[in-house]
């Protein structure tokens, strides 16, 4: 699987489409934002006076997310400029993804979101820059030392490829019946998943340590867990309900079986701790502050404790979620005539495990700032 060719969320505005069903990650952008906001004033007392700043967006992907986070720091640089009586610099902003992301529809929404911004700044109005920059942010984006402000939310959960390792001597699958880390994987695959993890964040890292200027910032927000053990993941579980749909579709004969065993998601949920020891030994950045915080697996329940009004409902609305980011990579491998039978099954599995025990989404945002 070449990840970086198929990795993209469901574009356009369907029914299936991410930018109808990113409610979650409006919703963790949200718990968010008091962390970028403070991590952004701050940046901008320590530079100005300064006529310009860039920021990047990394895994921006399309629909309304992306244009949240360009008004969350617009908003907060023409709150600090009002404050300190100082004139507004010039903001340009560089959305990135990979080349497959849904650029067009970022694009087209551009003028009605100018109009708006200036209907709303008034006389405060500055100009600001948009440009996308396709690519995979596991490789050099962007020039040495432009960037002021890096961004990342829902996107750093994604490896650069399925782990090495997931296969045994003779090339055969060894996480067969999974798609993901799971109580039956041997322990090889837990430490392919590990490994993966730790070389491409520190890739990250290093990277963007490149690109940030001195006492540049970056604020991070991912999907983790909250257990330090691998096994422990609450996404374990959601994934594992995916490859229980899967695999009812083998034993119907909809699949085949040699399809499922040959398939694994590149992604890591990590716990905070993995993510410090490994920001502590790359030593480009130092922690300025973490937040560790839970989510519904419905991004329409508000109620956070462990009682789930609809399970029905619940399922299908957590199934959305995950048709809008999952379902490009499924049907590449699966084909996409199997994806609305595979869904349907996926959102019952999801409702009767609702109705035993209501699991969330761990979740972190991290604010890192780069070494002088």
């Amino acid at each position: 699987m070449e990840v970086a060719k198929i990795l993209h969320m469901v574009g356009g505005v369907g029914e299936t489409s991410y930018a109808l069903n990113s409610t979650l990650q409006k919703k963790a952008m949200h718990i968010a934002k008091p962390i970028v906001q403070q991590s952004i004033s701050q940046l901008y007392c320590k530079l100005q006076p300064t006529e310009s700043l860039t920021i990047a967006d990394l895994g921006c992907s399309c629909g309304p997310t992306t244009f949240i986070t360009i008004s969350e720091i617009m908003d907060e640089i023409y709150e600090v400029c009002h404050r300190l009586s100082c004139q507004v610099p010039e903001l340009t902003f560089f959305l990135n993804d990979l080349p497959g992301n849904d650029f067009n529809s970022i694009f087209k929404y551009l003028p009605t979101y100018d109009k708006m911004v200036k209907k709303e700044k008034g006389s405060k109005y500055a100009p600001y820059y948009v440009v996308g920059v396709p690519g995979s942010f596991y490789g050099r984006l962007l020039p040495e030392e432009s960037i002021h402000f890096v961004h990342s939310s829902y996107s750093l959960h994604w490896l650069s490829q399925v782990p090495r390792g997931l296969e045994d001597d003779s090339g055969a699958p060894v996480n067969r019946g999974n798609i993901y880390i799971d109580d039956t994987s041997p322990p090889a695959v837990i430490k392919s998943y590990v490994a993966q993890f730790k070389q491409d964040f520190s890739t990250f890292l290093s990277l963007r340590s490149k690109e940030i200027v001195s006492g540049g910032q970056m604020v991070i927000t991912s999907l983790g867990r909250s257990d330090v053990d691998p096994l422990g993941g609450e996404v374990n579980c959601l994934y594992g309900l995916l490859a229980k749909a899967l695999n009812s579709l083998v034993s119907e004969g909809v699949v085949d079986k040699e399809k499922v065993d040959a398939f694994d998601l590149p992604l890591y949920a990590p716990a905070i701790e993995e993510v410090k020891e490994l920001v502590q030994n790359e030593g480009s950045f130092e922690f300025y502050q973490a937040k560790v915080f839970e989510l519904n697996w419905d991004p329409f329940d508000d109620q956070m404790d462990d009682f789930v009004a609809d399970s029905f409902v619940s399922g299908e609305n957590a199934m959305k979620t995950i048709r809008a980011v999952m379902e490009p990579m499924l049907a590449n491998h699966f084909g996409g005539a199997v994806m609305d039978a595979l869904f349907s099954r996926y959102a019952m599995n999801v409702a009767e495990h609702l109705k035993k025990e209501k699991t969330k989404y761990v979740n972190f945002t991290v604010a890192l700032t780069k070494r002088g």
